[in-house]
């Protein structure tokens, strides 16, 4: 069923989705590594594809910036589109000064400045983490593939522009990198039962100053997505 988001029909969109943030990335993902694509949405500009990755049925999709945008996406994929494996693939700045630009983050946990939870009506703070089963998945493939990775919690924040002190006192509690989704994201899957991980390439330490360039960002992302595609063939 179409939704006000989402112009696809159930049945159009693969079981495993990859959810990078910026829609451009998805269509970049969709036309250089997947085969027999065709485009499912564009509605909002939130580009979404179903093809092929080494004969295994994949799609991808946009989800937009920032817990809230998430929250939709991720709810609509599993409870209207009836998706089981939502990876998000997007980018992170490393907030210890041990995780180096190009590193790939494997998020065990979020850590949130969001109130995205409070609409559960729980007791208390809600544990915001992945399916170990994905998680095992993508870090043997990682092993397979030899990429440098880290698994641990990141922290996942309203805010883009915040203040230093903010990441610094994350930083005390060994959260690995600050990105923008994750949190939104586990909380679905840990709701309304679908299997949930976020793989996230480190663009800029915030500790050491190191960035890649804008310029370099794509080819700098294709470990993280080949990590994605890779271990998605093994659902």
């Amino acid at each position: 069923m179409a939704t006000w988001h989402n112009q696809a029909e159930v049945g159009e969109i693969a079981s495993t989705v990859l959810l990078p943030g910026d829609p451009l990335r998805a269509r970049y993902i969709a036309e250089k590594y997947l085969d027999n694509c065709q485009q499912f949405n564009d509605c909002r500009l939130m580009y979404g594809y179903t093809g092929e990755y080494k004969g295994k049925r994949i799609s991808v999709m946009a989800t937009g910036m920032g817990i809230p945008s998430m929250g939709i996406y991720s709810y609509e994929l599993i409870n209207y589109y009836h998706c089981k494996n939502l990876i998000r693939i997007g980018t992170a700045g490393g907030i210890q000064d041990y995780i180096k630009v190009n590193d790939i983050v494997l998020a065990l946990g979020a850590c949130t400045d969001s109130n995205y939870a409070y609409q559960f009506d729980l007791p208390g703070n809600i544990c915001a983490s992945c399916d170990y089963d994905l998680l095992k998945t993508v870090a043997q493939t990682a092993e397979e593939m030899n990429l440098n990775y880290h698994v641990g919690n990141v922290y996942s924040s309203d805010v883009l522009y915040r203040q230093e002190k903010i990441w610094k006192s994350w930083q005390t509690v060994n959260t690995l990198a600050s990105e923008m989704e994750t949190y939104g994201l586990y909380c679905n899957g840990l709701k309304y039962n679908a299997k949930t991980l976020a793989i996230l390439a480190v663009t800029v330490n915030l500790q050491t100053k190191e960035e890649v360039s804008q310029n370099e960002i794509e080819k700098n992302l294709d470990k993280m997505i080949r990590l994605a595609l890779e271990s998605a063939i093994k659902l």
